[in-house]
């Protein structure tokens, strides 16, 4: 089993900046893949970003790509994703995700087995 806990979320104001954090347990070296998924009111689930354990397979949605960074730390256990130049519509829930497979896509909910509770990221304009 893998565990996974979000932290970092809060109110921000446009322009600002915020890293979340994800704390994994449990069978980490199982793990190839790490997702960042976000969820707005009335909304689906949509992809982040991605990076492995390993720290390759990055990928980025083409909406935060150039203003949010995926990395972990394995000695850490630690997955982040810091947002700068933050927007009032990247307000949403905040979910990391972890899946034991890999089949170079890994872009979709449906892909991640393990889950976060989320956390919350409000940006005020």
């Amino acid at each position: 089993q893998v565990q996974l806990t979000e932290s970092g979320g809060g109110l921000v104001q446009a322009g600002g900046s915020l890293r979340l954090s994800c704390v994994v347990s449990g069978l980490t070296s199982n793990i190839y893949i790490m997702g960042w998924f976000r969820q707005a009111p009335g909304e689906g689930r949509e992809f982040v970003a991605r990076i492995s354990w390993s720290g390759g397979a990055l990928a980025y949605a083409d909406f935060v790509k150039g203003r949010f960074t995926v990395s972990r730390d394995s000695a850490q256990s630690t997955v982040y994703l810091h947002m700068d130049s933050l927007k009032p519509e990247d307000t949403a829930v905040y979910f990391c995700a972890a899946d034991l497979s890999w089949n170079g896509v890994h872009r979709s909910p449906s892909e991640y087995e393990y889950w976060g509770q989320g956390t919350q990221v409000t940006v005020s304009s």
